[in-house]
C-alpha cells in the first residue's frame, strides 16, 4: 500500500521538472493525480521540452492513475475550473502541490511592468486562489495537505556594502518566493484549528537541474555537481503531503533538510543542512 493510496492530488507545473517527477511519484504511491500546466502536447512550448501528455503517459505506463488539465493558474476562473475538474474526475481533493512558477531574468530597472505582475500572478496569486478553492474540500473533512514549492531565491542578499555587484535578475523571483513562504505560515496558522490540515513549503537544498534551469544556464545538466536530482524535491513534497499535520504544518524547509530529519536519506548537503535557509525556515 502506497503512502498516498486513496488520495486525490493536484500538481501544478506538472509538464516538466520538479512538477513532473512529483506527479509521477505521487501516482506511484497510490494517488490519483490531476496534472496541470499550460503545455498539453510536446513541442507546444517554444523553448522547453515536456508536456502534460508525456507526464500522464508515464504515469499510466507505470500502472498509475492520472489525468491532464490545461490551466493558467494566474487567473481565478482557471484555478476554480482546475479544482472542479479534479472533483469530477476523482472526487474531493486531498493534496495540492503549488509548483507552477514563472520568471524572467531581467534587471528591475528594465523589467516590464506587465511581466512583473504576471509573475506575481502565477507565483503568489495562483497558490492563494488554488488553496482557497481546495480548502472547500479540506475543511469539512478536517484533513488535507498543501505543499508550496519555494526557492533559495527567497533568501535575500542582506544589507550592503556588497562584494557582488553583478545584476543577476532575480529580484522579482526572490520577492515572490519570500511572499509564498509568508503565505505558507500564515495559512498554516489559520487552518491549525482543524488539526488534520497542513500547509508547508519546501525549496531545493541545491539547484535542481530542470529544462528551465538548464535553459537559463543555472546548471549544465542533470549531473552538474552544483545541483541535486529533482527526485529529492519530489520525495520532500511526498513527505510533506503524507506526514501528519502535527509534524509538518507551518514548516518552511529544504529538500535534503526535511528528508534527513525524517530519516528518508542518511546525509544531506546545501541549504538547510550545511548552510542557513530563509528567515521563515528558522521560525
Amino acid at each position: 500500500m502506497g503512502k498516498l493510496t486513496g488520495k486525490v492530488a493536484i500538481v501544478t507545473g506538472a509538464s516538466r521538472g520538479i512538477g513532473q517527477l512529483t506527479a509521477e511519484l505521487f501516482a506511484a504511491e497510490g494517488a490519483k493525480v490531476v496534472c496541470a500546466a499550460r503545455t498539453m502536447n510536446e513541442g507546444e512550448h517554444r523553448m522547453l521540452e515536456g508536456s502534460l501528455a508525456r507526464t500522464v503517459a508515464n504515469i499510466k505506463a507505470a500502472g498509475g492513475e492520472a489525468t491532464a488539465c490545461v490551466a493558467d493558474v494566474s487567473t481565478e476562473p482557471d484555478c476554480i475550473a482546475l479544482v472542479e475538474a479534479a472533483r469530477r474526475a476523482y472526487g474531493t481533493v486531498d493534496i495540492l502541490v503549488n509548483n507552477a512558477a514563472l520568471n524572467y531574468y531581467l534587471p528591475t530597472e528594465t523589467y516590464p511592468t506587465n511581466r512583473w505582475f504576471r509573475c506575481f500572478a502565477v507565483n503568489v496569486h495562483g497558490p492563494f486562489m488554488l488553496s482557497k478553492e481546495v480548502l472547500k474540500d479540506f475543511i469539512p473533512k478536517r484533513s488535507g495537505a498543501i505543499v508550496n514549492i519555494s526557492s533559495g531565491a527567497a533568501i535575500g542578499p542582506g544589507r550592503g556594502p556588497y562584494e557582488d555587484e553583478i545584476v543577476h535578475g532575480g529580484v522579482m523571483y526572490g520577492a515572490t518566493k519570500a511572499a509564498l513562504e509568508r503565505f505558507t505560515q500564515g495559512l498554516a496558522q489559520e487552518v491549525a484549528q482543524y488539526e488534520g490540515i497542513s500547509v508547508a513549503a519546501v525549496s531545493p537544498s541545491r539547484i535542481v537541474p530542470t529544462p528551465g534551469t538548464i535553459h537559463h544556464k543555472l546548471v549544465t545538466g542533470i549531473d552538474d555537481p552544483k545541483g541535486e536530482h529533482p527526485i529529492l524535491m519530489a520525495r520532500a513534497a511526498l513527505l510533506l503531503a503524507s506526514e501528519g499535520a502535527a509534524k509538518v504544518n507551518g514548516r518552511v524547509t529544504y529538500s535534503q533538510q526535511i528528508l534527513k530529519e525524517f530519516g528518508w536519506i542518511e546525509t544531506g548537503d546545501g541549504r538547510g543542512v550545511t548552510s542557513r535557509g530563509s528567515g521563515y525556515s528558522e521560525i
